[in-house]
């Protein structure tokens, strides 16, 4: 990959391990929650600084309802002390705030929350964020084909493409994982097709610069075909090729 590709334009984070790294610590697993969040500050504006345009994280998925009660509630008061804290900096760092997913199940104080931190970000353009937040990948893909459906618009791939919930973004070139899981969890079905897979071993909250770079210089060690041989990208010129 050339250095002009290097730095990939959007990076997705599944942010893994906060629970692991509070209960080795024989600390409440919300503990590592509130760590996660000092890690996603420092990845935030490490991303910023390295000249990522979009950058996208796995807060909370639909599946996470089925955790402890008193864990669920521990995020939601978290997501809303979060929200009160961080976003006059993310506004005054130049970062658009976007909030990726089913809201009807969120109380009306969440909502409003989260629709404001969205308004008061809106003008930034330096790094897009995406919280995924009660997000699953086959969500969003019913999601945008009952939108189609409703409209009348025939199912097609391009047509589920625009009607995706990460939409106004283009798919990730990386998508990364810590905590040693190989898996995607039901993060961006639709839109990791062509992502190259990162898997760190590092819990979340132990996730600094230091590995994102160490990601990122893997990820510029890799060919990216979309299906074509290398001999094709050769003879056009570039290894990147929109998918």
């Amino acid at each position: 990959m050339s250095a002009a590709n290097a730095i990939p334009h959007h990076i997705a984070i599944v942010m893994d391990g906060n629970g692991r790294w509070a209960t080795r610590r024989y600390l409440p697993r919300v503990a590592g929650h509130r760590q996660g969040v000092e890690s996603l500050r420092r990845c935030v504006r490490a991303c910023s600084d390295r000249g990522v345009r979009v950058l996208t994280v796995f807060a909370f998925s639909s599946e996470n309802w089925n955790r402890p009660p008193e864990e669920v509630s521990g995020l939601m008061e978290l997501l809303a002390m979060a929200l009160g804290r961080e976003v006059p900096q993310l506004k005054h760092d130049g970062v658009r705030i976007h909030i990726v997913g089913d809201r009807s199940t969120l109380s009306e104080k969440m909502r409003l929350g989260l629709a404001q931190a969205e308004a008061t970000t809106a003008q930034n353009t330096r790094l897009i964020l995406n919280v995924c937040f009660n997000y699953g990948g086959r969500w969003d893909i019913a999601q945008a084909a009952a939108k189609l459906a409703a409209q009348g618009e025939a199912i097609t791939e391009a047509s589920l493409d625009r009607a995706m919930a990460l939409s106004h973004v283009p798919d990730p070139d990386l998508l990364i994982r810590t905590g040693g899981e190989r898996r995607i969890s039901n993060f961006l079905l639709w839109q990791a097709a062509y992502s190259e897979l990162y898997f760190s071993d590092r819990l979340w909250p132990d996730f600094d610069e230091i590995a994102l770079d160490e990601a990122i210089a893997d990820y510029g060690r890799r060919e990216r075909r979309f299906g074509l041989t290398s001999g094709q990208i050769a003879s056009s010129g570039s290894d990147r090729i929109a998918a």
